[in-house]
């Protein structure tokens, strides 16, 4: 006997799920409902099956194609437009007029015995046999009576309360001998229940009705879907589940890995190579599909999610469905009943509301709070450039499709024939992207020479010598799985404002240029990268007394590329240095604050014990540095800024620094102390660079660590900053702990508060009119400065759903009243 089964409805009660997705394919414990029809008819020997296709019918037959992975026999009836459930099946006629057949719904889900269900069709010598079954809420079925022989009596479509006379409701799963066709008019729409059985009914035909026992279950609705999902995995339904029961109700699937810190709380089901990390919870009526990632410290509970998901850490979703390809970043927070569809982007700390519906491909800000469905607005990442290039998490938002495009789009603001310069840190993520990178500039008639892997200043100062500009791709400081794609100009400082909206509205038309055949790009590999790079910082930066001084310092290059450095710079430099770490360490490509701060413990216990001058330890890439004194203790970043500026200050008596405006203000009594002034500068590290290439700048630093050297260069640069300190403190002959006692202890406190994008623009108006009479500055965000001298600076973050707050005052405690009363206006006008 063969079988037919219904594949071509649009499920429209369950979008956004059934928006780009047919609903016989919607994923029931990780596999479609359709196949798990199928397995049931294979199992009671309905192996040749017809299956009727309209909506999104081509991913119907891709998925299963002919059914010989399933130990079947397809063929597909297209509908070219809809026809009913009997009008359907007349479409098929033509495979089906020899013998008696089976209808089966595409999208139901049941364990009903079919060969019983045949074997009654035959005894009662029926033309149809409608299967039934006993449902405690009739009002959405067909309602069937039957008499004790099994004889349909009464046939009823969708009643009313009034009219409920029965609990047995039709299935839509019928067995039929070929006659049933000649009640069929072709290419019209036709129901069974509605046209057909009737008038068979009319005519005296025999119909009789079947109630089977087992499981059954229409997934209509949401709610029908998420218990079906709990259902399979609470056994009521008998399906085959992928996998094996590693615990009672626990199902892991092939590749799976679950770190063993993971808390699951059964019945779930975790598909094939998903990956679940420590102290994530995942509890009862779950469904994890393949290949999705749930992060550190995220609570999943009643939730499904489609194949290829990533959930972020601490993220929060109860009784939701998540669709496949969609991307949950940290803190997000999914309500019962919420449906996000296929290729979403949930921002992070945002909030959606239960029963919202999020249709595919939308984008929902950082911490926006969504309580209406998105439907049409489709509100795309209003820009790629963060604060450190384009940055996100490896293989989920920074792929090696989106490098290419955006290296093709970099492409195209160039020349062709023009040179790019590309580079990279040790890790392996920021390998494999580059080698992305370099095909899609060549591809675009650009020429690259490939550093390979090198510090960051190095990368910067090759690109400034003649290319049009570079790429160098990191892995983000402090973020482990995420890495940031920078894009330098022509003297190898970061891509300005107006170079990044350009390259922005070439990704965003994607009108990429390519090459002709013979334009394709060149690859070549400069040699003595170092040696130049060393030459070059020996030449441009005062050494002056370092080789008299007889200075020893200890150098902790952290496992990173600062390490490739320093063997052409400490023999040319004349100190006696003990370098520390020097070798790179793939597995650690970044450091966690933690990490950072026990390597700087460690660095101090060396320096105290060598009786060395001073220590001084490179971030991974070498752009960033931070200092111990000699007795070992640690210099804090925004402290180390004032003992550079200090030491620099009074040697030169003149010029002037560069600082960001978050800067202590007694960075203005040390420059002016020694004939220096200060230059305010945005937080953004391109305004930095900027006043550092003017010719009178003496220094800048950004207080986090980097240091800019004008002499050599006008960006940070770990190494340069090096020299330079060598070179002043061999000829002041003062130690680093007497300098940073000579300086005014600075008191300056921070806060970051979460501030949805759509309120930013209105917070920084309340704070503007809080204000009031008092002095304004607003080189960068807003700096309210009181009467006494204390400052409050607040500023929107460019890339996060956050206002950063900074204060300063006499003392902590003066500093935190002043933050204090100003967190209270940003709060009260963002919420």
């Amino acid at each position: 006997m063969k079988a037919v089964v219904m594949a071509g409805g649009e499920g429209t009660r369950l979008r956004p799920m059934t928006s780009s997705m047919p609903k016989p394919l919607l994923p029931v414990a990780n596999r479609p409902i359709m196949e798990h029809v199928l397995r049931l008819l294979k199992r009671h020997g309905l192996t040749e099956t017809v299956v009727t296709v309209q909506f999104l019918a081509s991913l119907v037959k891709n998925y299963f194609g002919d059914g010989e992975e399933l130990g079947m026999e397809l063929t597909y009836a297209n509908e070219e437009k809809p026809l009913g459930t009997a009008g359907s099946v007349k479409n098929a006629e033509e495979a089906l007029r020899n013998d008696a057949f089976l209808v089966i719904s595409g999208d139901a889900l049941t364990d009903f015995d079919l060969t019983d269900l045949i074997s009654f069709h035959k005894e009662k010598g029926a033309m149809v046999t409608v299967c039934l079954t006993r449902v405690p809420n009739p009002l959405e079925f067909g309602i069937t009576i039957v008499d004790e022989a099994g004889k349909v009596e009464r046939f009823l479509e969708k009643p009313t309360w009034g009219q409920v006379f029965s609990d047995t409701v039709n299935t839509g799963i019928y067995v039929m001998e070929p006659e049933v066709f000649d009640y069929v008019e072709a290419d019209v729409p036709v129901d069974w229940s509605g046209d057909v059985f009737p008038q068979l009914m009319k005519d005296g035909k025999p119909i009789y009705g079947y109630i089977a026992e087992g499981y059954w279950e229409d997934v209509g609705t949401h709610e029908s879907y998420v218990k079906a999902q709990a259902d399979v995995l609470e056994g009521k339904v008998e399906v085959e589940l992928d996998g094996f029961e590693i615990s009672p109700g626990v199902w892991v699937a092939e590749g799976a890995e679950v770190h063993p810190d993971a808390v699951l709380r059964g019945p779930l089901y975790i598909g094939d190579y998903a990956k679940v990390e420590a102290d994530a919870e995942i509890r009862e009526h779950t469904v994890v599909g393949s290949n999705v990632v749930v992060k550190t410290g995220a609570f999943l509970h009643k939730a499904v999610i489609h194949d290829n998901v990533y959930i972020g850490e601490h993220c929060n979703l109860r009784g939701c469905v998540v669709g496949k390809n969609t991307d949950i970043m940290r803190a997000a927070r999914i309500e019962d009943g919420a449906v996000i569809g296929d290729e979403c982007l949930v921002g992070e700390e945002s909030i959606v509301q239960g029963n919202v519906r999020v249709y595919p491909f939308k984008t929902i800000e950082a911490g926006a709070f969504v309580n209406t469905s998105v439907i049409w607005e489709s509100r795309g990442q209003a820009h790629l450039f963060g604060a450190r290039g384009v940055s996100g998490i490896l293989n989920v938002e920074i792929t090696p499709e989106l490098a290419v495009r955006l290296a093709g789009a970099y492409a195209t603001t160039l020349k062709k024939g023009a040179t790019v310069t590309t580079a990279r840190d040790h890790s392996r993520g920021a390998r494999a992207l580059k080698r992305a990178v370099i095909s899609a500039l060549q591809a675009s008639a650009i020429d690259v020479r490939d550093l390979e892997n090198v510090p960051l200043p190095v990368a910067r100062q090759q690109t400034a010598r003649g290319s049009a500009g570079g790429i160098m791709i990191r892995t983000s400081p402090g973020v482990p799985d995420s890495v940031d794609i920078m894009f330098f100009d022509e003297r190898g400082a970061d891509l300005s404002q107006a170079g990044q909206r350009k390259l922005d509205r070439v990704y965003a038309r994607q009108e990429y240029r390519r090459a002709f055949p013979g334009e394709i790009g060149d690859l070549y590999f400069p040699a003595s990268v170092f040696d130049s790079y060393t030459g070059s910082l020996l030449r441009n930066v005062d050494t002056t007394g370092v080789a008299e001084s007889g200075l020893k310092i200890v150098v902790d290059a952290s496992n990173g590329s600062a390490g490739l450095v320093l063997p052409s710079l400490i023999g040319r430099l004349g100190v006696d240095a003990l370098t520390i770490n020097p070798g790179l360490d793939e597995a650690r490509p970044t450091e966690t604050a933690e990490t950072r701060r026990a390597g700087l413990v460690r660095l101090g216990e060396i320096v105290a014990s060598a009786r060395a001058a001073f220590g001084v330890r490179f971030d991974p890439v070498g752009e960033r540095l931070s200092l111990v004194d000699e007795r070992g203790r640690i210099i804090e970043d925004d402290r180390a800024l004032l003992v550079l500026l200090d030491l620099v200050a009074a040697e030169r008596r003149s010029g002037k620094v560069a600082l960001p405006v978050t800067t202590t203000r007694i960075a203005e009594q040390v420059a002016a102390y020694h004939g220096t002034e200060v230059e305010w500068t945005t937080t953004s590290p391109d305004d930095l660079t900027r006043v550092g290439r003017e010719e009178t700048t003496v220094f800048g630093g950004d207080g986090r660590g980097g240091f800019i050297v004008p002499e050599f260069s006008s960006v940070f640069d770990g190494t340069a900053a090096l020299v330079r300190l060598v070179g002043l403190i061999a000829r002041t002959q003062l130690t680093l702990s007497q300098i940073d006692a000579r300086i005014p202890r600075a008191h300056v406190l921070k806060r970051d508060l979460a501030t949805p994008w759509a309120v930013k623009g209105l917070v920084m108006r309340s704070v503007v009119e809080a204000a009031g009479e008092r002095q304004v500055d607003t080189t960068d965000g807003v700096r309210v400065v009181e009467t006494d001298g204390r400052w409050v600076m607040v500023l929107p973050d460019p890339a996060e759903a956050v206002t950063r707050l900074w204060a300063e005052g006499p003392d902590d405690a003066s500093a935190k009243a002043l933050l204090d009363e100003w967190a209270t206006v940003v709060d009260s006008a963002g919420h």
